[in-house]
Protein backbone atom coordinates (compact mmCIF):
# COMPACT_ATOMS: atom_id res chain seq x y z
CA UNK A 1 0.00 0.00 0.00
CA UNK A 2 1.08 3.53 -1.29
CA UNK A 3 2.16 5.81 1.72
CA UNK A 4 -0.35 8.40 1.13
CA UNK A 5 -2.82 5.12 0.86
CA UNK A 6 -1.56 4.13 4.60
CA UNK A 7 -1.96 7.61 5.80
CA UNK A 8 -5.91 7.52 4.81
CA UNK A 9 -6.52 4.42 6.17
CA UNK A 10 -4.81 5.25 9.46
CA UNK A 11 -6.61 8.60 9.42
CA UNK A 12 -10.18 7.08 8.79
CA UNK A 13 -9.56 4.24 11.57
CA UNK A 14 -8.36 7.22 13.42
CA UNK A 15 -11.67 9.22 13.04
CA UNK A 16 -13.88 6.23 13.38
CA UNK A 17 -12.44 5.36 16.66
CA UNK A 18 -12.92 8.93 18.33
CA UNK A 19 -16.92 8.47 16.82
CA UNK A 20 -17.01 4.95 18.04
CA UNK A 21 -15.82 5.94 21.60
CA UNK A 22 -18.41 8.46 22.46
CA UNK A 23 -21.50 6.42 20.28
CA UNK A 24 -20.61 2.84 19.87
CA UNK A 25 -21.14 0.77 16.65
CA UNK A 26 -24.41 2.45 15.51
CA UNK A 27 -22.74 6.44 16.63
CA UNK A 28 -21.23 7.04 13.39
CA UNK A 29 -21.54 6.86 9.39
CA UNK A 30 -19.17 6.32 6.40
CA UNK A 31 -20.34 10.50 5.39
CA UNK A 32 -19.78 11.57 8.86
CA UNK A 33 -15.94 9.85 8.58
CA UNK A 34 -15.34 11.18 5.33
CA UNK A 35 -16.20 14.67 6.06
CA UNK A 36 -13.45 14.47 10.04
CA UNK A 37 -10.97 12.72 7.22
CA UNK A 38 -11.85 15.18 4.39
CA UNK A 39 -12.33 12.38 2.11
CA UNK A 40 -15.56 11.47 -0.11
CA UNK A 41 -17.65 8.54 1.31
CA UNK A 42 -16.84 6.69 -1.30
CA UNK A 43 -13.03 6.56 -0.58
CA UNK A 44 -13.96 5.16 3.19
CA UNK A 45 -15.56 2.77 1.24
CA UNK A 46 -12.50 1.71 -1.01
CA UNK A 47 -10.35 1.58 2.17
CA UNK A 48 -13.27 -0.76 3.91
CA UNK A 49 -15.95 -1.91 2.12
CA UNK A 50 -17.92 -2.51 5.17
CA UNK A 51 -18.88 -0.96 8.38
CA UNK A 52 -18.14 -4.08 9.79
CA UNK A 53 -14.68 -3.75 8.23
CA UNK A 54 -13.61 -0.52 9.06
CA UNK A 55 -15.43 -1.07 12.96
CA UNK A 56 -13.25 -4.53 13.65
CA UNK A 57 -10.10 -2.64 12.08
CA UNK A 58 -10.62 -0.27 14.60
CA UNK A 59 -11.29 -2.56 17.49
CA UNK A 60 -8.48 -4.26 16.24
CA UNK A 61 -5.90 -1.64 16.20
CA UNK A 62 -7.32 -0.13 19.41
CA UNK A 63 -6.38 -3.47 21.28
CA UNK A 64 -2.83 -3.50 19.77
CA UNK A 65 -2.16 -0.38 20.76
CA UNK A 66 -4.00 -1.15 23.81
CA UNK A 67 -1.49 -3.95 24.67
CA UNK A 68 1.40 -2.28 23.28
CA UNK A 69 1.56 0.40 25.68
CA UNK A 70 1.26 -2.33 28.49
CA UNK A 71 4.50 -4.24 27.40
CA UNK A 72 5.14 -7.46 28.92
CA UNK A 73 3.72 -8.85 32.06
CA UNK A 74 6.79 -10.71 32.74
CA UNK A 75 8.90 -7.86 32.73
CA UNK A 76 10.91 -8.42 36.02
CA UNK A 77 12.43 -4.27 35.67
CA UNK A 78 8.68 -3.71 36.75
CA UNK A 79 6.90 -5.14 39.94
CA UNK A 80 3.48 -6.30 39.30
CA UNK A 81 2.35 -3.56 41.61
CA UNK A 82 3.76 -1.38 39.08
CA UNK A 83 2.03 -3.19 36.27
CA UNK A 84 -1.26 -2.84 37.78
CA UNK A 85 -0.74 1.03 38.26
CA UNK A 86 0.06 1.04 34.57
CA UNK A 87 -2.55 -0.91 33.37
CA UNK A 88 -5.19 1.49 35.63
CA UNK A 89 -3.43 4.29 34.08
CA UNK A 90 -4.08 3.81 30.53
CA UNK A 91 -7.57 3.51 31.38
CA UNK A 92 -7.31 6.60 34.00
CA UNK A 93 -5.74 8.36 30.71
CA UNK A 94 -9.15 7.79 28.38
CA UNK A 95 -11.33 8.68 30.58
CA UNK A 96 -9.73 11.45 32.82
CA UNK A 97 -7.46 13.11 29.63
CA UNK A 98 -9.26 11.83 26.78
CA UNK A 99 -12.74 12.18 27.94
CA UNK A 100 -13.71 9.10 26.69
CA UNK A 101 -14.66 5.48 27.01
CA UNK A 102 -12.75 2.32 26.76
CA UNK A 103 -13.74 1.49 22.99
CA UNK A 104 -13.86 -1.75 23.53
CA UNK A 105 -15.98 -1.60 26.63
CA UNK A 106 -18.08 0.83 24.72
CA UNK A 107 -18.74 -2.30 22.14
CA UNK A 108 -19.23 -4.92 25.06
CA UNK A 109 -22.33 -2.79 26.14
CA UNK A 110 -23.83 -3.44 22.67
CA UNK A 111 -22.40 -6.77 22.15
CA UNK A 112 -25.73 -8.38 20.88
CA UNK A 113 -26.07 -5.86 18.68
CA UNK A 114 -22.98 -6.07 16.86
CA UNK A 115 -21.76 -8.04 13.41
CA UNK A 116 -19.99 -10.99 14.57
CA UNK A 117 -16.47 -9.83 13.20
CA UNK A 118 -16.59 -7.10 15.58
CA UNK A 119 -17.96 -8.52 18.37
CA UNK A 120 -15.33 -10.74 17.95
CA UNK A 121 -12.77 -8.24 18.07
CA UNK A 122 -14.09 -6.82 21.00
CA UNK A 123 -13.97 -10.22 22.93
CA UNK A 124 -10.43 -10.16 21.59
CA UNK A 125 -9.78 -7.26 23.76
CA UNK A 126 -11.25 -8.52 26.64
CA UNK A 127 -9.26 -12.00 26.20
CA UNK A 128 -5.90 -10.34 25.78
CA UNK A 129 -6.08 -7.84 28.65
CA UNK A 130 -7.42 -10.68 31.09
CA UNK A 131 -4.61 -12.70 29.89
CA UNK A 132 -1.93 -10.21 30.50
CA UNK A 133 -3.54 -9.12 33.98
CA UNK A 134 -3.24 -12.89 34.86
CA UNK A 135 0.16 -13.21 33.50
CA UNK A 136 0.89 -10.76 36.36
CA UNK A 137 -0.65 -11.78 39.07
CA UNK A 138 0.97 -14.93 39.42
CA UNK A 139 4.28 -13.10 39.47
CA UNK A 140 2.56 -11.61 42.00
CA UNK A 141 0.75 -14.32 43.42
CA UNK A 142 2.70 -17.40 42.77
CA UNK A 143 1.00 -20.08 44.96
CA UNK A 144 -2.29 -19.06 43.86
CA UNK A 145 -4.03 -21.72 42.00
CA UNK A 146 -4.93 -20.82 38.23
CA UNK A 147 -8.80 -20.33 39.14
CA UNK A 148 -7.70 -18.03 41.81
CA UNK A 149 -5.71 -15.87 39.69
CA UNK A 150 -8.12 -15.93 36.67
CA UNK A 151 -11.19 -14.51 39.15
CA UNK A 152 -8.64 -11.61 40.39
CA UNK A 153 -7.92 -10.94 36.26
CA UNK A 154 -11.41 -10.88 35.42
CA UNK A 155 -12.22 -9.05 38.60
CA UNK A 156 -9.85 -6.54 38.01
CA UNK A 157 -10.49 -5.62 34.15
CA UNK A 158 -14.44 -5.58 35.28
CA UNK A 159 -13.30 -2.85 37.92
CA UNK A 160 -11.85 -0.58 35.77
CA UNK A 161 -14.68 -1.01 33.20
CA UNK A 162 -17.49 -0.33 35.50
CA UNK A 163 -15.18 2.50 36.89
CA UNK A 164 -15.40 4.33 33.91
CA UNK A 165 -18.77 3.70 33.20
CA UNK A 166 -19.73 5.18 36.71
CA UNK A 167 -17.68 7.38 36.68
CA UNK A 168 -18.66 8.75 33.43
CA UNK A 169 -22.27 8.49 34.32
CA UNK A 170 -22.03 10.41 37.88
CA UNK A 171 -19.73 12.79 36.46
CA UNK A 172 -17.23 12.77 38.99
CA UNK A 173 -13.22 11.83 38.50
CA UNK A 174 -13.10 10.91 41.91
CA UNK A 175 -15.06 8.40 41.92
CA UNK A 176 -12.90 7.03 38.81
CA UNK A 177 -9.50 7.75 40.45
CA UNK A 178 -11.42 6.03 44.25
CA UNK A 179 -11.71 2.62 42.65
CA UNK A 180 -8.61 2.77 40.37
CA UNK A 181 -6.71 3.21 44.06
CA UNK A 182 -8.21 0.07 45.57
CA UNK A 183 -6.67 -1.85 42.99
CA UNK A 184 -3.42 -1.31 44.35
CA UNK A 185 -4.55 -1.56 48.30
Amino acid sequence: MARTETQTTERIIAAAERRMRDGGFHGYSFREIAADVGIKSASVHHHFPTKEDLSAAVAEAYTDRFMEALGDPEDRSRSPKDLIRLYAELFRRAIIEDGQMCLCGVLASEVAALPPRVGAAAKGFFERNIAWVEAVLRRKSARARPEQIKLAALKTVALLEGAMLVSGALQSQEVFEQLADSLLD
